[in-house]
């Protein structure tokens, strides 16, 4: 049996599990937004809807200084009881509301696999704009939008009943992204689709239905024409 809850406290319920799960899309993913990233020695970075901090203390390791936010109080506690924790400033915030930080606050905005489960992409990316100073990038990673074809979206089976639990997902297209990044002033950079490889099937066999289908995208953007 499956079942659908809201977004906060199926997150809450998932925290103690997260890192656990040997989900492929999350080992896909943190490599390739890394690698987008580049060097952040020295930056301050803003990571919106950080989890249980996978990217925030991956870049706080690497010299930049970190901000993270997310609703998820469950989630944060995991991200704050790990080694490195002290290095990020972790904050609880809903990502539908306006960010707490004034205008050219943060030299990048980075956020992972969040898309699927906001409701207005225009205001994200709006925000995420705002944030960043005029020499500001973001890499934003989500889950493909072909991924919805196969049924598939951010989903855990609750240790204690056994259920698959589902927090809302809504099904963005890709050109949804797109526009909502453009319409935010932001110049796009790079948008990159990455689809399932033998690798890492080998690593996640649950993978393997998703073999040569697209799972990521990664969005890079600017703000350096908007100065």
């Amino acid at each position: 049996m499956s079942e659908i809850t809201d977004v906060q406290s199926g997150y809450d319920r998932w925290a103690a599990v997260y890192d656990h799960d040997e989900n492929p899309l999350l080992a896909l993913e943190a490599p390739l937004l890394q690698k987008a990233l580049g060097d952040v020695c020295g930056c301050s970075v803003l990571d919106l809807g950080c989890g249980t901090g996978r990217h925030a203390l991956w870049l706080a390791e690497a010299g930049a200084h970190v901000t993270a936010i997310d609703f998820s109080e469950d989630m944060l506690a995991v991200a704050r009881s790990k080694p490195g924790a002290d290095g990020v400033d972790f904050m609880v915030h809903d990502l539908h509301e306006r960010l707490p930080f004034g205008s050219g606050a943060f030299d990048i905005v980075v956020s992972g696999l969040v898309l699927e489960h906001l409701r207005d992409l225009p205001a994200f990316f709006s925000e995420a704009r705002r944030v960043l100073n005029s020499r500001g990038r973001a890499v934003i990673s989500a889950m493909h939008p072909a991924m919805f074809l196969r049924d598939s979206q951010a989903q855990f089976t609750d240790p204690e009943s056994g259920e698959i639990v589902r927090p809302g997902s809504l099904p963005h297209q890709l050109s949804e992204m797109i526009m909502a990044a453009v319409l935010a002033r932001l110049d796009l950079i790079g948008v990159d689709e990455y689809a399932a490889d033998q690798k890492l099937v080998a690593r996640f066999p649950r993978a393997k239905k998703y073999l040569g289908w697209p799972m990521l995208v990664v969005l890079q953007l600017t703000s350096a024409s908007n100065c």
